[in-house]
């Protein structure tokens, strides 16, 4: 079976499947079909969407629910995501599980509100201060929207951590015939709940995610966005700083293969590989479809994952290559992390910053 949607409903789609009870936003084109979608939907499902007074409300509420045992969804775009950059400090530093959808509009500041573009990149994986880990993920189609929300969800539990769903404005809201069947529902897991906690947090192993404590419950806990011991307490002991900070870095970055994902088309003899996310792989797909027809050997991988860098695989398809070709709606902002792991090959950005989509014929160019 078939259904005529856009990205915007697959991710309330994928939302609702996932569990999610609880979103709050603010509008801003080009995400305000999930806020409205939202607040139509949600509540039949039994669960609350608020349209907040702002973005900072906005996120603030989640972040409550969130703590009290709810499964929150919010979502934005790059305006309102610079908005959100305290509060996603806060969830990282207290390891509060949430799912933030950035539908990206051109930029910078208000930008063009009604045109393409994937500048937010960088931002979602530096926005906040510290630098410590956040989880991307950037579908490529509609029915990837439902189903990379789906998996959203599931590693906001695994991890204790924002994800971020980074789609963009053509996306969600250009509609498409999509097979039901792209809709499988994945696995969310349950979030786990320590029935008699003797601290709030644990550090050690380093990379464990721990149980979390519903507030609210009747049992004391606290709550700070200042670095602190395993009960919540501001401290200043050298120790426990190193413990708290090393465990928000390796309880990422030690899972990096439960997060990576991509979709590989390796090509034997292929001396050049294709590299493209979100709205942007569709034009390489059709690009790397023409250039084989003309007896071409090309490879192309499609990046599911953005941040952690899905390193494994790209060096992988990197094996045999000379040159690797990155498209994007941006001036070759992930560019630089591919020229990061590279290892000496020419790389080429082929880019577009006018609101407008990337060609075939453009990333076919960079090929001949």
């Amino acid at each position: 079976m078939r259904s005529y949607l856009d990205g915007s409903t697959a991710i309330v789609l994928g939302a609702l499947d996932a569990g999610c009870d609880f979103f709050a936003g603010y509008p801003i084109t080009p995400a305000s079909g999930i806020l409205m979608s939202m607040m139509r939907d949600l509540p039949r499902a039994g669960g609350v969407a608020i349209q907040g007074e702002d973005e900072i409300a906005s996120i603030g509420m989640c972040l409550g629910a969130a703590l009290a045992g709810a499964r929150a969804m919010t979502a934005t775009s790059g305006p309102g995501l610079s908005l959100y950059s305290e509060n996603l400090g806060l969830a990282i530093m207290g390891e509060v599980p949430l799912v933030v959808v950035d539908v990206q509009r051109l930029g910078p500041a208000t930008g063009g509100a009604t045109t393409v573009a994937q500048g937010d990149v960088q931002f979602v994986r530096w926005g906040t201060s510290g630098g410590y880990p956040i989880i991307a993920l950037a579908p490529s189609t509609i029915g990837e929207c439902y189903t990379l929300t789906m998996k959203a969800f599931d590693l906001a539990e695994r991890f204790r951590v924002p994800v971020f769903v980074l789609t963009d404005k053509d996306l969600n809201l250009t509609l498409g015939t999509v097979e039901l069947d792209d809709f499988t529902p994945a696995e969310v897991r349950r979030r786990e709940i320590d029935a008699a906690p003797d601290s709030m947090y644990r550090f050690d192993p380093s990379d464990q995610t721990n149980p979390m404590v519903r507030y609210g419950s009747g049992r004391p806990v606290r709550f700070t966005g200042s670095t602190h011991d395993e009960h919540a307490f501001i401290t200043k002991d050298s120790e426990r700083v190193e413990a708290l900070n090393r465990h928000l870095i390796d309880k990422i970055e030690q899972h990096r293969d439960e997060i990576e994902s991509t979709v590989t088309d390796l090509e034997e003899g292929a001396r050049t590989l294709v590299v493209s996310y979100g709205s942007t792989a569709a034009s390489m797909r059709a690009a790397v479809r023409a250039t084989r027809a003309e007896g071409r050997a090309v490879s192309m991988i499609t990046l599911l994952s953005l941040w952690p860098v899905p390193e494994t695989a790209l060096v992988q398809a990197m094996d045999g290559v000379d040159r690797i070709v990155v498209a994007e709606l941006n001036p070759g902002l992930y560019a630089r992390e591919i020229e990061r792991i590279a290892g000496g090959r020419t790389v080429v950005p082929v880019t577009r910053i006018d609101g407008e989509m990337l060609a075939p014929e453009q990333i076919a160019g960079a090929l001949a």
